[in-house]
Formats: structure tokens, C-alpha cells, sequence
């Protein structure tokens, strides 16, 4: 395949390495997912997009939503279309790193009379893992996940017992009450590939759903994809090439971020109290790469980094009090960003400002 132009003016994309079938062949799963989700659940096409980038980034995802909005049942749905291993965890705040993992116990040998110790998997042993209300369980049974989702790995005692490949965590969270809650620290939110915010339905939305789901017939989910597709799929988007200058706006866009640095609008100084670190960019350009094939195409563009900016930086960045008190969220601010970004790879390059954060 030869070089391509990037629409926005920039330099020239490296050839690919990949073949036509390749960006076919996660087009097709994309599109033959939506058909079978599309059995079971109405409508947020953008929040089953974004899931399906983090799937094949080989990220995860934390959904927050108010009660009610199908984000359990749009998880379990897709597991069954990936034709993969799916576990429910309900956190509760009584709930143990053991009841996560798993736990060694002692078993007698019948013949022999002998105890030896043997571990006994948890639920996190899946390739699909619901986290439901992770925000529900205090911080030492969060951390026995985020590890496993870290490292890939489980530390029982001395043991490390190696999870599941595909390993997939989507974790949800209530944002109205506050109450008996353990809320992430930022720190630990890092480890989140996108944070989705899940809305109301539309009104014909609303309305398809009440009218499928007050009848008798229920959709039946076939499954799309295997683990062996899905791992296949996930060394495809590395393979995705990416020009210097979306890797450029990429880093321009979170090092904006970054408060006291070189070349920070004046806006960020004023709103912002804590920016984004460089995991935002790798998944930024990791995410632009998924969305990219995910459309069909072989190489990353300005807007597949622009589409990702809220869902990769929003739990990365903290507003301070001025901007809470104001009613300004992060996503007010990243929008700001977007529109103080030039796309142009001249723009960008020639902009004094910017030159001052390459510089940095």
C-alpha cells in the first residue's frame, strides 16, 4: 500500500504493514457486534464504540452512569457475543480481597492422608469481568483488582497466578450517592483506559425499550468473535502506523494539561489543579489506532485523537475549586483544549506557544 496524506495537512503516514483483509476483518467484527447487541440493547452505539476500542487497545473501562441504564446488562451481553468467559462482581463494603481472587485452602489427600494447601480461583478468573459499583468496597479490595488488571496477575500469599488472556474489565460506578461509598483516588482511576459517561436514552430510545422489554420475545445473542480472534485482533492495532504529528497533537493536547509548564493557556492555570500524565498519550495513540480500523481505515488521523480526548483525560485531570465552584468540568475544559489545538501539522509546528511545550 502506498504512503498516505494525511487529510489535515500533515506528513506523510508510513506504509502499513497491515493487508486490506486485516482492517476488514475488525470492521466486520465491529459491525456484526452492534447487530447482536443490537438484539438485547437499544441505542448508546457511542458507548459500545468506545467499549470495543478499549477491548482491542487492550485497555479497560470504567462506565458511569445512574441507575437503570442497561450498563450490566450491556456488559454481560457482550460477552456473549465475544464467546468469552463473563464474571459479575457486586461490591459491597464487606466484601475481601479473597472473595476477588480467590484463596488457598487446605485439602486432605484421601490416599495418602496427607494436607497440602491448594488455591482456589476467584471470580476476577474470567476474560470478561464486570466490576459492578466499584466505588461500593474500600480500598483494599480496589486495590486487589487494580493490581490484577496492572499486572495481569494475581498474588495470592507467595503464588502469582497468571489471569486469563483476553482480560477485560469494565467497572461501574453510581455518581448519586456518596454515602457509604469509596470513591477511586485519581491515582488509582489512571489505571482505566477510558472513564464512559452513560446517559439517558433518546425519547425513541426510551420508547423501543419499554416496548421490547414488557413482551414476550427475547433476542438471542450468537457469538462473533473467539479468544484466539480477539488476541489476533489486538496485535493488529499495534501494528496500526501513526505520523509524528498525531503523535505530536497528542502530546500537545496532554501536556496542555500540566500546570506551572511552559506554553499552558491561560485557562488551565486558571482551572485546572492536577494534568494528565504520559499514560494519557499511549492511550490516546493506542485508542486512535482501534478507532481507526474499527472504521476501516489503516492509519490515524487528528480526529480519531480529538474523538478519544474526553472519555482518555476526563478521570485524568482534576478541576480545582474556582472551576467546581463554577459548575466547570473537565470535559468543559478538554473541549477548550480541542478548540485551542491547531490541526495542521504547520499550524502546530509554527504556533509560538507550542513551541514552547516541544521545547519543554
Amino acid at each position: 500500500m502506498s504512503s498516505l496524506e494525511q487529510e489535515n495537512g500533515s506528513s506523510p503516514v508510513l506504509e502499513s504493514p497491515l493487508s486490506e483483509a486485516d482492517a476488514k476483518r475488525l470492521h466486520e467484527a465491529r459491525s456484526r457486534i452492534l447487530e447482536e447487541l443490537g438484539k438485547i440493547i437499544v441505542g448508546q452505539e457511542s458507548v459500545i464504540d468506545e467499549i470495543l476500542i478499549c477491548l482491542f487497545s487492550r485497555g479497560h473501562v470504567m462506565l458511569e452512569g445512574v441507575p437503570g441504564l442497561a450498563k450490566t446488562l450491556m456488559i454481560s451481553t457482550l460477552a456473549q457475543t465475544l464467546d468469552q468467559s463473563f464474571s459479575r462482581i457486586q461490591f459491597t463494603p464487606d466484601l475481601m480481597p479473597g472473595d476477588v481472587t480467590g484463596t488457598e485452602i487446605i485439602e486432605e489427600d484421601r490416599s495418602s492422608g496427607q494436607r497440602a494447601f491448594r488455591f482456589m480461583k476467584g471470580p476476577l478468573f474470567a476474560n470478561v469481568l464486570l466490576a459492578d459499583e466499584i466505588n461500593r468496597t474500600p480500598p483494599k479490595t480496589q486495590a486487589a483488582l487494580l493490581e490484577a488488571m496492572q499486572e495481569g496477575q494475581v498474588t495470592v500469599g507467595r503464588e502469582q497466578h497468571q489471569l486469563p488472556a483476553p482480560f477485560f474489565v469494565l467497572a461501574t460506578q453510581n455518581p448519586i450517592e456518596q454515602e457509604g461509598t469509596y470513591p477511586l483516588p485519581e491515582a488509582q482511576q489512571y489505571r482505566f483506559m477510558f472513564k464512559i459517561f452513560v446517559d439517558y436514552p433518546s425519547f425513541d430510545e426510551e420508547f423501543e425499550v419499554a416496548r421490547r422489554t414488557t413482551g414476550t420475545k427475547a433476542g438471542k445473542v450468537e457469538p462473533v468473535l473467539s479468544g484466539e480472534e480477539i488476541l489476533h485482533l489486538q496485535e493488529l492495532v499495534r501494528q496500526v502506523p501513526v505520523s509524528d504529528h498525531v503523535v505530536r497533537y497528542a502530546l500537545s493536547l496532554v501536556r496542555q494539561t500540566r500546570v506551572g509548564e511552559e506554553g499552558v493557556p491561560e485557562f488551565v492555570e486558571d482551572l485546572v489543579g492536577w494534568g494528565a500524565g504520559p499514560r494519557a498519550v499511549q492511550f490516546l495513540i493506542l485508542g486512535g489506532k482501534a478507532r481507526a480500523l474499527l472504521e476501516g481505515r489503516f492509519h490515524v488521523q487528528v480526529e480519531d485523537i480529538q474523538a478519544l480526548a474526553k472519555p482518555v483525560l476526563r478521570h485524568r485531570m482534576v478541576v480545582n475549586f474556582a472551576a467546581e465552584s463554577d459548575g466547570v468540568t473537565s470535559d468543559d475544559v478538554i473541549d477548550r483544549l480541542i478548540d485551542a489545538t491547531p490541526t495542521t501539522e504547520d499550524e502546530l509546528t509554527r504556533d509560538a506557544r507550542f513551541q514552547k511545550i516541544f521545547a519543554s
